[in-house]
Parts: C-alpha cells; sequence; structure tokens
C-alpha cells in the first residue's frame, strides 16, 4: 500500500508556489483597482491548487507507464519507482481535476458562463501535457502551457472573477507570475535532459541544448523583474519592491550559471518556487494596501 507521505511527495509540493502565486498578484491587483472578494480569490486557490497537483500527478502517471521515469534523477515519482499502481495515480489525477472543476464552476456560476470552456481547456491542457497519443510536453511546448495557464490565464482570471474587467496591470502582473512559472519547468528539464533524451522526450531543453537552456532561464528572470516595472507603471511604484524576488532568486541563477547538473539542479525549483512567491507577495502588497 502506497503510504501518504509517497502521495505528498508525488504531489510534488516543491511546485505549490507556483499555485499560490497568481492567485496573490491577481488578488492584488483586483485589490488596486476595486476591492477584493476574498471567497472568490479563495476559490481561485483551490483551481489553482488542485489544477497544480492534477498536471503532477498526470504527469506522473504519463511519464511512468511510457517508461520516462525509469531513471530518475530528481524526487521521487510514484508510478516510475514502483511506490503506487499507475490506475491510482490516473485516479488521483481526475480527483484533483474534479476538485478543480467543482471550484471553477462556482466562480463560472458568479461571475460569468464562459469560464467554464476556460476551466474545461486547463484541465485539458493539464491532462495532455504528458498525456495521449502525442503529448505536447514531449514537443518542446511545454513551457507554452505553463505561461498561458500558470500565468496568462491564472493571474487574468484570478482579477476577472473579483473585478469583471481585465485590467493591464493583471496581464503585466501574468508575465511575470508565467515567467518564473516557466523558469521551474525549464530547470526541471534541464536536470533531465540526459534520461528524456534517452526516453525520447523532446522537451524544450533536450531541443535547445545544455548552455542555451541556462541562457533561457537567467532571461525568464530578467522578463519576470522587468514585468515587476511594467505593474508598477500601471499601478504605483511603490509595486517596485516586487524587484526584492531577485534576492530569493540570485542563489538559483548561480547554481544554473555555475553549471550544476542532475541532483545539483533539485535545490533550484524549491529556489525559484520561492522567488515566484516572493514576487507575488511583494507586488501584490502594495496594491492591497493602497
Amino acid at each position: 500500500m502506497t503510504a501518504p507521505a509517497q502521495w505528498v511527495a508525488g504531489a510534488r509540493p516543491r511546485t505549490l508556489p507556483a499555485a499560490v502565486a497568481p492567485v496573490l498578484a491577481g488578488t492584488g491587483v483586483a485589490a488596486y483597482v476595486d476591492e477584493p472578494v476574498w471567497w472568490k480569490a479563495l476559490l481561485a486557490l483551490v483551481v489553482s491548487l488542485a489544477l497544480q497537483v492534477g498536471v503532477n500527478y498526470a504527469n506522473d502517471y504519463s511519464d511512468g507507464v511510457r517508461g520516462t521515469d525509469d531513471d530518475r534523477v530528481g524526487p521521487m515519482r510514484l508510478v516510475g519507482s514502483g511506490a503506487a499502481p499507475a490506475a491510482a495515480v490516473k485516479r488521483a489525477a481526475f480527483l484533483a481535476f474534479g476538485v478543480a472543476a467543482a471550484a471553477g464552476l462556482v466562480l463560472a456560476a458568479t461571475t460569468a458562463w464562459w469560464l467554464v470552456a476556460v476551466g474545461a481547456v486547463s484541465v485539458l491542457a493539464a491532462w495532455y501535457y504528458t498525456g495521449g497519443d502525442k503529448p505536447y510536453g514531449y514537443l518542446g511546448l511545454g513551457e507554452v502551457m505553463v505561461f498561458v495557464f500558470f500565468g496568462l490565464v491564472a493571474v487574468v482570471g484570478t482579477t476577472f472573477v473579483q473585478t469583471e474587467t481585465f485590467e493591464p496591470a493583471a496581464l503585466a502582473a501574468s508575465v511575470g507570475i508565467g515567467a518564473l512559472a516557466c523558469a521551474i519547468l525549464v530547470v526541471n528539464n534541464l536536470r533531465d535532459i540526459p534520461t528524456d533524451t534517452v526516453a525520447g522526450k523532446r522537451t524544450l531543453a533536450v531541443l535547445l541544448g545544455d548552455p542555451r537552456t541556462r541562457a533561457l532561464y537567467a532571461a525568464l528572470v530578467a522578463l519576470a523583474a522587468l514585468a515587476v516595472v511594467g505593474v508598477a507603471a500601471l499601478t504605483t511604484w511603490w509595486a517596485l519592491l516586487g524587484l526584492g524576488f531577485l534576492v530569493a532568486a540570485l542563489p538559483g541563477l548561480r547554481v544554473v550559471g555555475g553549471g550544476a547538473t542532475g541532483p545539483g539542479l533539485v535545490p533550484v525549483l524549491q529556489a525559484t518556487g520561492t522567488a515566484e512567491l516572493v514576487w507575488s507577495v511583494l507586488v501584490a502588497a502594495p496594491l492591497l494596501v493602497r
């Protein structure tokens, strides 16, 4: 029987800041332009967290049954390690998607019904990242999915359900959040270049190669810094406090720039997730106390 601790590990808790950060950023913008609607912000957080957990389990399942995780370098995978049956991990993924759908339906019913279509596309994107016959995560498109759904959709959507308006500041914030969410995936795939190449998983890191993937990581951090300036220009210059995220990002930049490989890159996942969370807190705080 799979231990509870193994299910928690399989949910990849180090990636969860990437689900919290967009909701914080979007709520900050909502507070600046109008008033935050806290119960909707909480539901948006449930949707974001459940989707993140769902895509993590779905990735575990799909990579596991394909054999991609047979020779893991990073943290344990449930299916690849044999810790849990593939069918059970698949059920866990769809249970998480179900939680996201339930919370999303409430938001749609109280805001706009077209949000149901957005939610449905988000779930499909989460599943087909590594699922289906032609997963787009195996074609170098994973970063696009992360930027769109954990950046643009998550931040702009969080603001919209509270204000029912599309705000330029939310778009600027979504670029910063999306860039750092992409950076998490980039360093994950940088670590896995050797094993993904053997398994035939053509991630963006595999396509770019090691040196250019490291440069991409640095470019995404720089884009996140530029996005802070964009948010400040559209709201209040106090939002420039968000540049403090660079303090949290510097350790990861040093490790990636220093040429670390394999297990040496694992701490960068947590460091980048922390940097994303700090970005959202420091940008949102002055918007909330305007």
